[in-house]
């Protein structure tokens, strides 16, 4: 049984879909297991990805005020899961980091589905790969266009 391209696409669409909610599913284990909040594992995901941050810059992604942006930071520092550091292009400002003991207790955590998706990965040649990093761009992408739409509606 071969599918036409109308199932094809629905079958990418919903694979999609059901990748972004084990996303969150993953993340939410992650964070149960880690004693988090959910603002503030979002937190450290971006801290993750990006290696260092501005406070403004993490009230923006996660969407809180300054004054609870503050207060994450101060929750997140007393555990040891960052590290605040002056910021030596503003004399005023503070750079956020991970702290070592947060990457500690989180990698062991991650490390499963990080081996499991290098070897599914490993499945594709050099052709599929770029096939579906186009894929992924794209669509995220896509979210993120509509995620910004969404939010300058008044």
């Amino acid at each position: 049984f071969t599918m036409n391209k109308q199932e094809l696409e629905k079958k990418v669409f919903l694979a999609a879909r059901d990748q972004g909610v084990s996303s969150v599913l993953f993340r939410n284990a992650h964070s149960r297991k880690l004693g988090l909040n959910a603002t503030d594992a979002e937190c450290l995901s971006f801290l993750m990805m990006n290696k260092v941050a501005t406070p403004t810059e993490l009230a923006d992604y996660t969407g809180l005020t300054s004054g609870s942006t503050t207060a994450m930071l101060d929750r997140l520092e007393r555990a040891e899961f960052i590290i605040r550091k002056p910021n030596q292009n503003d004399r005023r400002g503070t750079l956020i980091e991970a702290h070592p003991h947060y990457m500690q207790l989180a990698s062991p955590l991650v490390a499963g589905v990080q081996q499991a998706h290098h070897e599914l990965l490993a499945k594709y040649t050099e052709q599929e790969l770029e096939v579906i990093a186009d894929f992924l761009t794209g669509f995220t992408k896509n979210v993120t266009e509509q995620t910004r739409i969404i939010e300058s509606r008044a």
